[in-house]
């Protein structure tokens, strides 16, 4: 499963970003916790439709026992907050192996109305680390 979820991500490479993009845009358009629920749901694992929720399932591990199929979550310049996750959320990538992160990456242009402009991205995990931090917690889902 998690090899036929990679295969996907690495293949929506260059699919546009939009801010809030409904489930119902996708595969044409992403935000970040939609492109890591659409990928996974393609391959029969449901998750939560946000990041701050995604982050709830499975179990923590470590950045050095990271494999592919891990979801790191990241802090970003625009968290979301809980009373779990006090620190915030605001940015999700899957780890795909090799030093390797993709995601859907935005760049924020203008905070009323919000604009973002971006696109599905692979990158070197330690750039994606260094781009939307700080790290809050990898998780590992179930079956992995």
């Amino acid at each position: 499963m998690i090899e036929q979820t990679i295969v996907l991500a690495k293949k929506l490479v260059g699919t546009p970003y939009k801010y809030g993009a409904k489930m119902d845009e996708a595969p044409t358009v992403f935000d970040c916790s939609g492109f890591i629920k659409y990928v996974f749901g393609q391959n029969g694992v449901e998750l939560p439709r946000s990041t701050i929720e995604q982050a709830s399932e499975g179990k923590e591990v470590k950045i050095e026992d990271i494999k592919p199929g891990d979801l790191i979550f990241m802090h970003g310049d625009y968290g979301h907050y809980n009373p779990y996750w006090p620190q915030g959320i605001g940015h999700v990538g899957l780890y795909i192996g090799d030093n390797q992160v993709v995601h859907a990456a935005s760049r924020r242009l203008s905070e009323k109305p919000i604009i973002e402009e971006g696109s599905v991205v692979q990158m070197p995990l330690d750039e994606f680390l260094t781009g939307w931090q700080p790290l809050v917690v990898i998780k590992r889902l179930p079956n992995d």
